[in-house]
Formats: structure tokens, sequence, C-alpha cells
């Protein structure tokens, strides 16, 4: 290995070394695998470059072309010139990218979701340092300022996280760097090693030359390398410990922390909307917490973090009130009669390492928990928070709690609430538009009582008012946040429960908002996974006999409690655009193996059979690659393997798409694509379906937003109507329509789905489904040859 060669190895190795520092950052280390190898080939690149030779500036463009080259196919291949070349619609995409990451940057807490405008953040930025350190170290041949970038990487991973392996990414760093400095020494040396020895015939005595330490010295760029390493060194020490750390995280509160010792000690106020926002948002459901329950059915079992109860017209959030050690049991729920009808549950349940939350989710109300570390309570919202830093990571806690079942017919005879709890939980500032009290009064006219009232305002958000399910709405609680959601009718779960609150305290029913998570999905094993996008809001209604009592207003949200479904519903407005559907608890059916293929496709024969169709959906198809037996294997299949699959797409997306002249032709094979494009990213075609179904049912499983959602019924219709309308009108721009429902599709995957339908698409069963067919195409027709020969051989016989 040549001593050009080395440090490029070292400086790649030494910038790998740094970008350690951030892998406490998020939640996955996976993009540290993916810039090694980008930066990989970017290195090897340069190598190539400077053995040319190429002018030292020239071998830093090409380095520099091809990380964005690499950057281009990785995060946005698809609005590049062939799948490969970056052009304005590349630069628009990382413009974007950008944009988001730098909002998800301050958005989530530590560790954060490995988002695509995170990872690209992250592995852009080891390429740019890698690209600094190798020009300068390697390229111009001067290691020691290439410590300077190297510490800026260092220096963000190590200031932000904070944790307790501090020492081991700053040995990791200053290890690469002092590598990459023995790796120049060494190739100065083996060029120079005369000079810096002092060479067979040293000046005489008071002759002229250089002297040691002098101007001209040898040793001088030693010294200075020296100088500036410890300089490099010292501020990787001093940094990190002046930067502020990230605190926040999933519904996690931005207060004081809690007290200490005794009865002393409050909770500080905690507004959740913007973190409930977000947690929808996220690309992938994380799971934070499991749980088993004695109950046979757990749609009412909802997870309760915190009540807020405090709405001053600008903002909801709780209270500040004092906390108390945790009794045993728990005292009785405020205004829960003896004689309800409860039913007794027991939870078990074990949060996630990755859930990190001083509040803990408990079923309400709770009578009984039994938990391990700091917890105090607090009596008025029941609820437990951590003290001296304890969270909800990692515990695991059993919680004894009653499912409160009251009638309608209790609840409407429902006696009136204490006077001091009435005043309380019925408070409006006087900033409140008027508009909120009088759409309340008009929705409920006619209502006998406060809890017709209730159910006649859940009714009006979820089925009768128009109301849309949306979490890109900008967020907002206080009151200009409520009348524009009552005027623009899209919201999420946050608008519906704060302004059905607020309408309920207008009408003088008390009211608050609780924070959690809705029950879960069932699993196979008897437990449930409950994730981050279960994180929800929903509003608390007091009635005498029956305590606080959950209410469901969001529409496609969690379950609406059975107490509020016997009462007939609002008649839907038919001027009104229809709610979105209320989501199933149950999990929804396996996809069929038939795929989503028009009838005229089938007739043509290009559509796959079902047999195969079935075996591609259970994966028997799938390359080996995916299971690597190593470290080399891993990366040798990183490297190479999925170049065909990806190829293959690319080259099959643009002769779908270019057109061909025939509108119709070209509607049904932009459907292929369309339905190829959901099969790549998780969501296997089915055959027996109309296109329009098959449509619906790619909306409902990718959770596709307005754009993608029309732009896939709109393709599906132009299909129906070439396959069987008398006179077809084909799409009118069929590829827009397929590109707005892969972008869709990429909001919706995770990290691990988008690379799967990146690296290896299962639509690339084809492949093999093609050569299957040629081969038995090609044996049948030669095993009619031989039948052929062997009868033209063989013995005639003459007919008379």
């Amino acid at each position: 290995m040549s001593g050009s060669v080395r440090s490029a190895v070292c400086a790649a190795v030494a910038t790998l070394a740094a970008a350690g520092a951030m892998l406490p950052l998020i939640d996955r280390s996976t993009w540290l695998l993916q810039a090694a190898l980008l930066l990989t080939v970017q290195t090897a690149v340069g190598a190539v470059a400077r053995r040319v030779p190429l002018a030292r500036w020239l071998t830093v463009v090409v380095q520099a072309l091809t990380g964005l080259l690499l950057l281009t196919v990785v995060f946005a291949r698809s609005q590049a010139i062939g799948g490969l070349l970056p052009g304005p619609g590349v630069f628009r995409e990382f413009g974007q990218l950008l944009q988001e990451g730098a909002e998800d940057v301050g958005r989530y807490a530590i560790p954060a979701p490995a988002t695509l405008a995170i990872r690209l953040l992250l592995v852009g930025g080891v390429l740019v340092v890698g690209l600094v350190v190798d020009a300068v170290a390697v390229t111009f041949r001067n290691a020691a300022p290439a410590g300077l970038p190297l510490l800026a990487l260092y220096s963000v991973g190590a200031g932000l996280a904070k944790g307790g392996f501090d020492w081991l990414w700053f040995l990791a760093a200053a290890g690469g760097y002092l590598l990459l400095l023995l790796a120049e020494s060494r190739e100065r040396l083996a060029q120079w090693g005369r000079v810096f020895a002092g060479g067979p015939n040293p000046p005489p005595p008071g002759s002229p030359g250089p002297a040691a330490g002098g101007p001209g010295s040898a040793v001088s760029p030693v010294r200075t390398g020296r100088r500036i390493g410890a300089l490099a060194l010292g501020l990787a020490l001093a940094i990190p410990a002046v930067l502020p750390s990230v605190g926040g995280g999933l519904l996690q509160p931005r207060g004081r922390d809690a007290g200490s010792g005794g009865d002393g000690g409050t909770i500080s106020a905690v507004n959740p909307l913007v973190s409930l926002q977000n947690n929808l948002n996220q690309p992938e459901n994380r799971e934070v917490m499991r749980y088993r329950t004695s109950t046979a059915s757990t749609e009412d079992l909802y997870l309760r973090i915190v009540a807020l109860d405090d709405f001053d017209g600008s903002s909801w959030r709780a209270s500040e009130r004092r906390i108390t050690d945790v009794p045993d049991p728990l005292p009785a729920p405020a205004g829960l009669a003896p004689g309800a009808r409860t039913t007794e549950v027991t939870t078990s349940v074990a949060a996630s390492e990755g859930y990190r939350q001083n509040y803990l989710p408990l079923p309400y109300p709770a009578e009984r928990v039994r938990v391990g570390g700091q917890w105090r309570y607090e009596p008025e919202g029941r609820t437990l928070v951590g003290d001296h830093g304890q969270t909800t990571r990692g515990v695991r806690y059993q919680v004894s709690s009653l499912l409160v079942e009251p009638t309608a017919a209790q609840l409407a005879a429902a006696p009136a609430p204490p006077q001091q709890l009435l005043r309380e939980y019925t408070k409006v500032p006087q900033t409140l538009p008027k508009v909120v009290s009088s759409t309340a009064r008009t929705v409920t006219a006619g209502a006998a009582n406060a809890y017709q009232q209730a159910v006649r305002l859940q009714d009006w958000f979820s089925v009768g008012g128009g109301f849309q399910y949306d979490t890109e709405v900008r967020s907002g609680s206080g009151s200009n946040a409520i009348s524009r959601f009552l005027e623009e009718k899209k919201g999420f779960c946050v608008h519906f429960s704060f302004s059905m609150a607020a309408m309920a305290r207008t009408l003088g029913i008390p009211a608050r908002v609780a924070v959690g998570f809705t029950p879960g999905t069932p699993q196979a094993d008897g437990s449930v996974s409950v994730g981050s996008k279960d994180a929800h809001a929903w509003p608390e209604l007091y009635f005498e006999g029956a305590g606080w009592t959950r209410f469901e207003p969001t529409p496609s949200r969690g379950t609406p409690p059975e107490y509020t479904v016997s009462q007939t519903p609002t008649t839907p407005d038919p001027a009104e655009p229809e709610p979105l559907p209320r989501r199933s608890a149950a999990p929804a059916p396996a996809p069929s193996a038939d795929a989503g293929c028009p009838p005229r496709l089938k007739k043509d024969g290009g559509c796959p059979e079902p047999a195969r169709q079935a075996s591609a959906a259970d994966g028997g198809d799938g390359p080996s690659w995916r299971t690597p037996a190593g470290v080399a294997l891993a990366v040798l299949a990183a490297l190479a393997l999925p170049v065909l699959p990806l190829l293959w797409r690319v080259r099959v997306r643009a002769r779908r798409l270019r057109g061909g002249g025939d509108p119709g032709a070209d509607t049904l094979a932009a459907w292929r694509e369309l339905t190829d494009s959901a099969w790549d990213y998780g969501i296997p075609p089915d055959e027996s379906l109309t296109p329009r179904t098959a449509a619906e049912r790619i909306v409902r499983a990718a959770a596709l937003k307005a754009p993608a959602a029309g732009a896939a019924g709109r393709l599906a219709t132009a299909v129906e109507q070439v396959l069987y309308a008398p006179s077809p009108r084909p799409a009118a721009e069929p590829a827009a329509d397929v590109a707005a429902v892969r972008a869709g599709l990429r909001a919706w995957a995770g990290h691990g789905t988008h690379l799967r339908a990146l690296l290896a698409p299962r639509s690339a069963a084809r492949l093999a489904w093609g050569a299957s067919r040629r081969r038995s195409e090609a044996g049948a027709r030669l095993r009619t040859a031989l039948r052929r020969r062997t009868a033209g051989d063989g013995p005639s016989v003459r007919r008379r």
C-alpha cells in the first residue's frame, strides 16, 4: 500500500471515528454504515484521481461530484435525470429535506428517529467532512489542520449527547486523528528521511545552512503539527463541556422538575400539543410500550399520561399542583358513586428503552400501582410523575384500575356537580371568541341535559359536522386556533379534544383534556403493542356518579365509548364533505395473493399467475443477500447486489411512464407502475379487486394524504374508463399521478421499508417470473422439436 493510499484510508477512518460521537443522537445506527459505504466510494475515487494523476483542485472537484452523485442516488433518485444524474429537481428535493431536517433537529428528543431528512444531514455531513479531511490531509499533504473539521464533527455529537460514554467517543475521535498524523509522518519520512535525520553530511559548524529549529528546519512542520494537534484535542475536550444539551421528548414536559421529599414540591405545566403532532407525523410507528391485561376487550383501555385542566385563552395546560408520595392504594376517584358499574382490570406494562417521559401512562382510574424507581403522585389528575430525573425508559410496572361502565340513563340523570368543581372546570377566558359558545349552543339546541349536549358535541365533531382528520394542520391550542379549526374543519386529535372541551365549558359542563395513548394493537402472543402513532388526546367531562368520563370526538381515531353510541347521531349535512371512516381496532385482513391487475392485462397475459404472486408475497423469492453471514458479506451485498433490482426498476418505470402516444395504453402502463410501487413498499397487489377498490386499499394501507389519495383515485377511474367505457377518457397526466402516489408512499414508509423498496423492490419478482416463463416455453419448444425429430427418424407405415 502506497503512502498516499494509506493516508486516504486513515483519513476515512478518522472521519468515521469522529462521526461515532453522533451515534447516541439517533435511535438507529444504520446511518453510520450507510455513511461508511458512501465515504469509502468517495475516498476510492480520490485515490484513483491522485494516481492518474489529476491536478489537486481537480481531484477535490471529482470527489465532490462523486459525493453528490452518491447522495442523489440514495436520497433523491426519483428526481434525478435517469435516476442517477442530479438536476434542478434533485436540488429542490435536497433543499426541502435540509429544511425538514432542521425542523426535525429542533423537534425530536435524543435519541431522535432516523427520518430521511435527519439521515441526509448525518450522511451528507460525514461526506463533506470526509472530503475536507481527505483534501487537506492527503491531496494537499497537511494532516495537522485536518483536525479542525474532525473536531467540529466530534463536538456536535459529544456536546449534545452528554451521556455516560463521552470518554469512549473522545478516545475514538482522538485515536483517528493521531492515526492520520502518524500516516502523514510515515509518508514524509519515507520521502525525506535523510533531511529529517540530518543527512550523512551535515554542514560544518559555522557554515551557512538551516539550523535546527530555524526557519527552514525540517522539524518546523512537525512542531507546527504538534501545536495544532494539541490545540484541536484541547478544544475537543473543552467545547462539549459548554455546549447545551437537548431535552424534551415524547410528550415530555419542559418545565421545572418535580419536587422531592415528603409532601413538598410541585409539578410543572405541560403543553404536549407540538410533541403530539410530531409523534403522529413520524414516518415510523416506533413501539413505546407493550402490555398485557386481564380484560378481554381493550378498546376502552386508554393509557392516560396527564390531564390538561387550565385553559387561559392561549393554551391548555396542566395546573401547577402539589405532589405527594405514591399511596397504596390510591384514593377513590372523584365523583364515582359506590353503586356505579365497574370492572377491575389488572395491566402489566413494559416501557421500551427508547421511550423517555416524566409521566407514567396509566389506565384511568388507577387504584394501585406497583412500580420501582422514584415516582410521585398528583391527586387531582391521578397521575404519577418522575422525581429526580426518573423517566419511563425501560420501566416495568403493574396497574390495578377500574373500567367504569356508566349507562346513558345514569349519565342523563346525573345530579349537578359540586360548586367548587363546577367553578374551576367551567372557566373560560373573556378573550374566547363568541363563535365558540354560539356554535356550541347551535349544535346542542334541543338537548334535555348535559349528557345529551355532550353526545351531540361528540357526534357533531366525529360524524355530522363535516370535519376531517389531518395531522398536517398548523398546531395551535388558543382561542384563535379553536375558531380557525371550527371554520376550516381540519385538524387532529388535539384540535378536536381542545375544541370540544372549550365548547363544553361554555355550556356549563366541567371539562378538561386528557393526553396519552389509545389502546394499541393486539399481538399474536396475547400482548398489546402501543406505538408512537397511538399518541392521542381526548376530552374528559365530569358527571356526578361516574366522575371524569371519556368522550371521543376525533374521527378515525380511537373508539367512541359505549355509553355515547346509543344516542341517535346528528343528521349529516349533505352539503358537507363526508368524514373519514373510523379506524377499526381489529387487524386488517391479510392481502390475497392476486395482484390488482386490470382484466385487459389479464387477457393479454401480462399478469403473473396467482400461485406465483402468493409465493412472492410470502417472501419465497426474496434475495438471499438480505441475511448477511458476516460483516464482509454484508458490505459486499450492500455495494453490489442492490444495483441490479434498482436499475431494473428505474428502467421499467421510465419505460412505463414516458408514454407511447396511445392514451389508453399509457393509462394502463401507469396503473401497473402504481401497483408495483405500492408492492415495493409492502402493499402486495390483489388481482381480484377492481381498480377503484385496489386504489382505495392502497390509500387506506399507506394512510395517503389528500394529494396522493386523489391521484390514486383519478388513475383508477381512468383505468376503468379505458377498460369498460364505450368512449373512454384516459388519464390526463398518468405519470404525474404515479409520481404523487409514490411521494405519498415515501412519506408513509419507515426507514427500513423505504430502504427495502429502493434496494430490493418486491416487484423485481417479475424478473424471476419472466425467466421461469421463458424457460418453460423453451423447454416446451425443445420437447416438441424432439418429438417431431423422433417421429421423422422412426419406421414408416404405409397405409393403403
